[in-house]
């Protein structure tokens, strides 16, 4: 694989900080745009150069695009407890736009772009998975901020600006994961995790590790340009399974805290007036949408990347459950 020099956003972050990982095991050359004052001392220890900024200040990406061959634009708000609604749209959409047009003006060759399910929306039926060609229902203003990305970064495409991709993951696990991830853990060890209704919604996953291999195959794949990809498991999990795998991998008997569904429902209603209001709040929203189906088919991306996306939910939980233990997360 031969991308050149590349750009990834979202750094130190999660996904960020693992695609780093794997490109510069790839031998590819890696320069990482941080906010000021970020920690990057593990991305310096990859061998990537560190280069300070803000997707919301365009001025300070013209250093960052310098010299680029790729951009891999992970940057974004998505979970973060309390928040305004407007910084959703002034981060991901805004700033996406901003980086796109450093891009164009540096000459940069493609910008793969990582949006989300929620720009999609939710599955009109449970039998139907969602494809690359489903009609989007941005789901809440989260869901409208990324379609607004999605929209600025086909548009250059459309104007021949700069070559594009779009890579859709859905609920992401694997080693690194964030808190809200590891408290998911401590509340299926504990038999707390709630479950709606009957648990049999369909929600597809998507493997951190896997997902920085598909973004890799996206930037260097011609069939790729200008496209838009889902890239989850190899099929959807109902929660039940979910959770279960979960209990099972911890080495926990299966318990669940038990809600009715409608009761989803209505955190689903509060999530709405609070996002009206301008509000966001992290639990209301991912109880709201505990009881939907987010499901999709990645047969696309096999088809035309090449890629081919974990079979097995148990061997990546493994992994998720092994790097929390080893940080002590799951002590206590």
């Amino acid at each position: 694989m031969s991308l050149g020099q590349v750009l990834v956003t979202g750094t130190p972050g999660w996904l960020g900080t693992r695609l780093v990982r794997h490109l510069a095991d790839a031998g590819i050359q890696v320069r990482c745009l941080v906010l000021p004052g970020s920690d990057a001392d593990e991305l310096a220890a990859a061998g990537a150069d560190i280069v300070e900024g803000d997707v919301t200040d365009a001025a300070s990406l013209t250093a960052a695009v310098a010299g680029i061959d790729v951009v891999f634009h992970a940057a974004g708000i998505i979970h973060t407890g309390m928040l305004n609604i407007g910084d959703l749209r002034k981060v991901n959409a805004k700033g996406t736009r901003n980086l796109l047009e450093s891009s164009v003006r540096a000459g940069v060759r493609r910008f793969v772009y990582v949006s989300s399910n929620s720009a999609a929306g939710c599955n009109r039926r449970r039998d139907l998975l969602m494809n690359e060609y489903t009609p989007p229902r941005p789901y809440m203003r989260y869901g409208a901020s990324k379609s607004l990305a999605e929209a600025a970064v086909n548009e250059a495409w459309i104007r021949e600006q700069i070559e594009t991709v779009i890579l859709r993951p859905c609920w992401y696990y694997g080693p690194g994961q964030p808190e809200r991830q590891t408290r998911l853990m401590k509340m299926i060890t504990m038999g707390t995790a709630p479950m709606f209704g009957d648990g049999l919604n369909l929600r597809s996953m998507t493997y951190v590790d896997s997902l920085c291999g598909a973004l890799a195959l996206a930037a260097d794949s011609e069939t790729a340009r200008g496209e838009t990809y889902w890239i989850a498991d190899d099929r959807p999990y109902t929660t039940a399974e979910i959770y279960s795998t979960m209990a099972e991998v911890l080495g926990v008997e299966f318990r669940t805290k038990r809600y009715p569904a409608f009761t989803s429902g209505g955190a689903a209603m509060v999530d709405k007036v609070l996002q009206s209001a301008g509000l966001y709040q992290m639990e209301i929203h991912v109880a709201g949408e505990m009881y939907k189906d987010i499901a999709c088919s990645v047969r696309k991306a096999r088809k035309d990347l090449g890629w081919e996306p974990p079979a097995d939910l148990r061997e990546g939980m493994r992994s998720s459950v092994a790097w929390a233990r080893e940080a002590g997360l799951l002590d206590g």
